[in-house]
């Protein structure tokens, strides 16, 4: 009995011991792998361990400089209130432009009546002007029932002292190397020529032609200086002389004709071609020149308007002298 036992453990033995042969790999690479995962974890950890100890150490190390608030406020700033911008009253007639601020310019020296504005409306360098003439009204006959009567010596002398004035400025005009100049060449509107040929006939008719007189010469002078130092305000007379004899020549050629001439009709007072055109024309070169002067230009130019009025003012006077 025994000995069956002995002989059936055998086997058995022999088994638990293939068994535990076949079992060992199994768990020498099952310890491997957890040796390997426990070894993950202690890195990953390791690792975490050594971010916050670097980011424990950054935020200790790092401290705000005094300038610079980490601490926010909670009150809340006034609301900003702009201010309204204001613009630059305009003068009357910028709008359109530089010519027609000198046309309020003349409005400006007379009203409805003809009277002259005081001295206070004009300004102080207006009334620093004054000795150059009075208004050319003073012997209308409007005014205080004085009739207009025109003298042939007088109305040479006006044809004289015109001539030279034109003369002045349209040499100016085409002799000057200013670019400003060259726009206004040629323009249709020169009357040298149309008053050397007056003159010439007058002269035929018997006529003594007399020599210029002090406006003309005064005038003449003025702009043959004022062209070298300003070109604005120069081109400020060049229109004012145009526009003016253009104004209010008509009515001295009809009554000069009427009452001295037995009705001819002098070169002076003619144009070829249409002369609303022709100063039209001019008043917008004029007008596009003056976009590129600075207000402080423009206002002096104004003031020379004034000026231009009662040089010619001067001159227009000698017809009743």
């Amino acid at each position: 009995m025994s000995l069956w036992k002995t002989t059936v453990q055998q086997p058995l033995l022999l088994q638990q011991l293939q068994l535990q042969q076949h079992s060992m790999p199994m768990h020498s690479s099952s310890f491997i792998s957890t040796n390997t995962t426990n070894q993950k974890k202690k890195s990953m950890s390791n690792r975490r361990a050594l971010i916050l100890c670097c980011s424990g150490s950054n935020t200790s190390s790092y401290s705000p400089s005094p300038s610079i608030s980490t601490t926010t406020t909670t009150t809340s700033a006034p609301p900003i209130i702009k201010r309204r911008k204001r613009y630059r009253r305009q003068y009357p007639g910028e709008s359109v432009g530089i010519t027609e601020e000198m046309r309020f310019v003349a409005m400006r020296l007379r009203n409805v009546k003809g009277k002259k504005y005081t001295k206070d409306s004009l300004g102080e360098d207006e009334e620093k002007d004054d000795n150059l003439a009075s208004n050319d009204n003073d012997n209308d006959g409007d005014d205080g029932g004085v009739t207009w009567q025109p003298s042939m010596e007088g109305f040479l002398n006006y044809l004289v002292d015109s001539k030279l004035v034109f003369n002045t400025v349209e040499r100016i005009v085409d002799e000057s190397s200013h670019v400003a100049y060259a726009y206004f060449r040629k323009t249709g509107l020169e009357r040298s020529e149309a008053l050397e040929k007056d003159l010439e006939w007058l002269g035929q008719q018997g006529f003594v032609i007399p020599e210029p007189s002090g406006p003309g010469i005064s005038y003449a002078k003025y702009l043959g200086e004022l062209s070298e130092k300003s070109a604005p305000l120069f081109m400020c007379h060049f229109y004012n002389i145009y526009f003016s004899h253009i104004a209010g020549g008509q009515v001295i050629a009809r009554q000069v004709s009427e009452k001295l001439l037995e009705g001819r009709e002098l070169e002076f007072f003619r144009w070829e071609g249409d002369v609303a055109e022709l100063i039209k024309d001019v008043r917008e070169k004029l007008n596009m020149l003056g976009e590129h002067w600075c207000r402080d230009e423009k206002n002096r130019c104004l003031k020379e308007a004034t000026k231009a009025f009662r040089f010619l003012g001067q001159i227009v006077r000698l017809i009743i002298l």
